[in-house]
Parts: structure tokens; sequence; C-alpha cells
């Protein structure tokens, strides 16, 4: 069985999306190209599609109406590709589950690396080899399972989280009661330097809040620490 992983790029331009594939491809990746939604659509539908590069520019539904869609049926991580001015747009995506954002015009080794990045966060390899522990975490009546990539309420239902808000929320669950600025979440979850202008960490931060906290405007778990960053306020334990 092939188990290089499959990288899919939705882009338009048929020239960027020749390039990206070519590169990738002597890069290790094993690479499909497709022009639209309906093209994304039927390569998902036959392949195993292990992260997807999406323009947000896209003929026919928007890269941003792509990504809300794939979000409520699939938890494949998703880096964006943006123009240098579509700051909204790179929000939106961000709340919408993005796992990152590469700006238009973008150097192919950095994207290379942010892939690499995510897919290192998501491989199936066993989590202990990863970050030294592959117990489930119990806080607030949740149950995080680091292995599984799966986080379950008291009641045992299933929450999807995309790959992003489950990095971010095991890596505030691995350190409670510790106060992390933006710059080490990020540091933490993307691997990569914090931009000025990166709300990446904040965004994802209150998507989370709304999954996990019974009042998110009035935040009991995850806590904010003005001019400071963030901690993990509940009391977690390992099995």
């Amino acid at each position: 069985m092939d188990r290089t992983p499959h990288c899919l790029i939705v882009e338009d331009d048929r020239e960027i999306g020749s390039l990206l594939s070519r590169f990738l491809s002597k890069n290790g990746l094993r690479v499909s190209v497709a022009r639209d939604g309906q093209a994304m659509r039927r390569v998902l539908g036959t392949s195993s599609v292990d992260m997807i590069v999406l323009d947000l520019m896209l003929p026919g539904e928007s890269g941003l109406e792509l990504c809300r869609r794939l979000r409520s049926e699939s938890n494949i991580p998703v880096i964006m590709l943006t123009a240098l001015g579509e700051e909204t747009d790179r929000i939106i995506g961000l709340e919408m589950g993005a796992d990152d954002y590469v700006v238009k015009p973008f150097n192919q080794r950095e994207l290379l690396a942010r892939i690499r990045a995510v897919l290192r966060r998501t491989s199936s390899m066993p989590y202990n080899a990863r970050s030294g522990s592959a117990s489930v975490l119990r806080f607030a009546g949740w149950r995080l399972d680091p292995s599984k990539r799966q986080l379950h309420a008291a009641d045992g239902t299933l929450v999807v989280l995309t790959s992003g808000e489950f990095d971010l929320l095991l890596a505030l669950c691995q350190r409670p009661h510790l106060v992390l600025t933006r710059e080490q979440l990020l540091d933490l979850t993307v691997g990569r330097a914090a931009d000025p202008l990166d709300r990446s960490i904040d965004i994802r931060i209150s998507r989370l809040r709304h999954k996990i906290e019974s009042d998110p405007e009035n935040p009991q778990i995850i806590a904010t620490v003005r001019s400071g960053g963030y901690f993990f306020a509940a009391e977690v334990t390992a099995s």
C-alpha cells in the first residue's frame, strides 16, 4: 500500500497548480490537483486525502464556502492560499476551521514546510512518539484521547474538532495552570513563529470555548490573561 501522504491542491490557475504539483511531488508527496469545488469532491470521493491546499479565489463555490462544507463533513487538514490583502478572508477561513494559511505570492518551500508541519501533527503514528504521552486526559467532565484524536463529552458524545483545535486543546491540557503566550501556543501547535497580526490562536480559542464551555462569554476552563495569553484553569487527570 502506498503510504506517501496525499495532498490535494484546489487551485484554478493551471500554471500555479502545475508548478505546485511538480514541486511537492519532487519533495515526497503524492499530489492531485482540482480546479474547483466539483473537481475537489470527485477526488475526495475516489481517493484518501491527507491534506488540502485550498485557494480562496475559485470559480463557482469560493474557497471559504468549500472550507465551510469540508468542516461539516470531515476533519481533513486545510491550508488556505490567500492574496496579500485578504486579511478578512483569512480570519473567516480560520474561524471556519482552516489549519493554517499562506499568503500569495508565496515561497514554495514555505508552503512545503507548513504542509509537513500539519502532517506531522495529524499523522497516524502513536501519539507518545510525538508528545511523550498517550494517556487519556479528563477535565471538567470531558475526555480527550490523544491516540484517537477525539474529544468526548460527559455523556459520551463525540465532539468534532479540527486538527488545529485538537492540537491547541491538547497543548493546554498538558500544561494546566501555566500561562502560555500566543507565541508559545503557536509554536507548540503549528511549529512556527507568530506574525504580529496573526490571530489564529485567538480564533481557535474562541471556537474551543464555544464547544467546551457552558458559557463561552464567561469561560471557566480556558482563561484569558490580560496581555499575557491563556491558561487552562480546569483540573486535568490522566488515565
